[in-house]
């Protein structure tokens, strides 16, 4: 009986799936093609370069301190020592606040990803939305960011038709 059951539910499904039409677009592709992300882009990438390099340099700042210290180390009273370890400890813990507020789950980079990116990929999506709905397509692939797909006809390729609904030419 369970056996009976499972094949029907596999021919419906079967048959279910035949019907529907599937097409597949490259997100990556999309956005290649898009300058204002190509351009969003390029100021992520200033901005994290800028902010990697002041930390960097209050890294270096930490050592600096750290190795003077060191060498100063035997010379110093119970006090200064305390005293010396408490500011190493403290510009450590700015350097890692910097961090966090730059790099971190809701720093500002990620902040700034959001401003910029997130309006182009909210378009895409559209886009898609619009093309499946027009095609009336009961899926759309996304073959950027590691999808398998042994085989795919370039004629199911909806990724220029993206662009060009938003306004672009590859």
């Amino acid at each position: 009986m369970k056996a009976k059951l499972l094949i029907i539910v596999l021919v419906f499904f079967a048959g279910f799936s035949y019907a529907q039409k599937y097409a597949y677009v490259d997100t990556e592709y999309i956005l290649n093609n898009i300058p204002l992300y190509e351009s969003a882009k390029e100021q992520l990438d200033e901005l994290s370069e800028q902010w990697k390099q002041e930390i960097e340099d209050k890294k270096a700042a930490v050592d600096k301190m750290y190795q003077d210290y060191q060498a100063e180390k035997v010379l110093l009273t119970e006090e200064l020592r305390i005293k010396r370890e408490d500011e190493i400890v403290t510009k450590e813990r700015e350097m890692r606040e910097l961090q966090q507020k730059y790099f971190g789950r809701e720093g500002m980079l990620f902040k700034k990803r959001e401003e910029l990116i997130k309006p182009i990929q909210d378009d895409i999506y559209n886009a898609i939305k619009e093309i499946a709905i027009e095609g009336s397509y009961a899926v759309i692939f996304d073959t950027a960011n590691n999808m398998t797909m042994l085989y795919t006809d370039p004629k199911y390729d909806k990724s220029d038709e993206v662009l060009k609904k938003l306004g672009y030419k590859n």
